[in-house]
């Protein structure tokens, strides 16, 4: 029986050894996870971006040059057209009867003219036989006189009436896409009043609203990429055309960034996003995933030369779109966990990676910086 019993409890020792030292090695690997790592970047751009409305560069309103009754109207908001197109017509009858009282008139004017020149020549014949005195030849002349003025003005009230009557069609003198239509049949319109608004063909640029802390930093000229979110992989080069002299009540400034080139594919009134890059001179940056924070103290883990973190507070600029600058507490040659960091303690030993998956091979020794918290 002893050696039975020995026998067993040889077993029961060797399967302790086997399973401590299986879990020992587990826990070895689960010490020491693949991290990714970064050193930090000595060239910050720093970039803003502002919401906005593509417009035309060129708006214009388009207006009947009379007044009247709106009779028709043959197009509508949205609807592409081209120069010399009518876009809408008046009564025209009150118009034709002008027209054709100046016809009148002219007609007229003509037979007038042409009796007095008849009667002028008549007399020219007669004064040398003395059959007419001086006096009654001059008086025929000035009456022939009379008649041309008469007629001249004829003529010129009967070319205004052909040209009101033309004014009663809308006709486009340039060609764009309709943005606004202020019109309605039946609807009485005065010369001059706006019935639609048109964005003409050409240059598009995107309309947006800076407040007025941030309005010294924008320029004339000012380089500027463009985003519609419809398609916000693709970028449109563009820079400052205009700035607005004054706020509005929001104290806002209105900043109308200019599109390079022609992009027909950029509809009106579509969305967009204006970015504008300055580069700073602040140092290193670090991404910002690679920031936390505790007790308003920010830190950041960085690797030493034994694969291990350790929680280092740094002073932090203003932040940037997937960046942010270090004022103090890093060097370059440091590397900085970028994305985990809730995850890790301090002095906890990883496998220090790349953004390709790649190791990192670590300096041999490495100075402290920063502090610890």
């Amino acid at each position: 029986m002893k050696p039975a019993k020995t026998l067993i409890a040889s077993l029961i020792i060797l399967c302790s050894l086997t399973l401590w030292g299986c879990s020992r090695e587990q826990a070895t690997t689960e010490h020491e996870p693949l991290v990714m790592v970064t050193q930090p970047s000595n060239a910050l751009t720093e970039q803003k971006s502002y919401a906005g409305e593509v417009k035309a560069r060129q708006q214009t309103d388009l207006a009947f040059r009379v007044s009247g009754q709106v009779m028709q109207r043959f197009a509508e908001v949205g609807d592409r057209i081209r120069v010399g197109q009518v876009l809408a017509q008046l009564d025209v009858k009150d118009a034709q009867l002008q027209l054709n009282a100046a016809r009148a008139q002219l007609d007229s004017a003509q037979s007038a003219a042409k009796v007095a020149e008849q009667e002028l020549t008549r007399f020219q014949q007669l004064l040398p036989m003395n059959a007419v005195s001086r006096s009654q030849y001059d008086a025929m002349q000035n009456q022939y006189q009379a008649a041309l003025a008469s007629l001249k003005q004829a003529q010129s009230n009967y070319a205004v009436s052909q040209n009101q009557t033309r004014y009663n069609q809308l006709i486009a003198d340039k060609s764009g896409v309709i943005t606004a239509r202020n019109i309605e049949v039946g609807q009485v319109v005065a010369a001059g009043q706006a019935a639609y608004q048109l964005a003409m063909d050409g240059e598009r640029e995107v309309w947006i609203g800076v407040p007025e802390q941030a309005i010294s930093a924008f320029s004339i000229g000012q380089q500027a990429v463009i985003s519609v979110w419809s398609k916000p992989e693709d970028k449109v080069a563009g820079y400052v055309r205009e700035i607005s002299p004054a706020a509005d009540q929001s104290r806002t400034f209105r900043v109308k960034v200019a599109l390079k080139g022609n992009h027909a594919e950029i509809q009106l009134g579509q969305s967009a996003r204006v970015f504008f890059s300055a580069p700073q001179t602040h140092g290193l940056s670090v991404p910002l995933s690679s920031v936390s924070a505790n007790a308003q103290q920010a830190y950041v883990w960085v690797v030493r030369s034994d694969s291990r973190v350790h929680k280092v507070q740094v002073t932090l600029g203003a932040y940037g779109r997937d960046s942010v600058p270090v004022l103090s507490g890093l060097q370059p040659e440091d590397y900085v966990v970028v994305g985990g960091v809730h995850l890790l303690r301090d002095q906890q030993k990883i496998r220090p990676i790349d953004r390709e998956n790649r190791a990192v091979q670590l300096p041999r020794s490495q100075p402290v910086t920063g502090a610890k918290s």
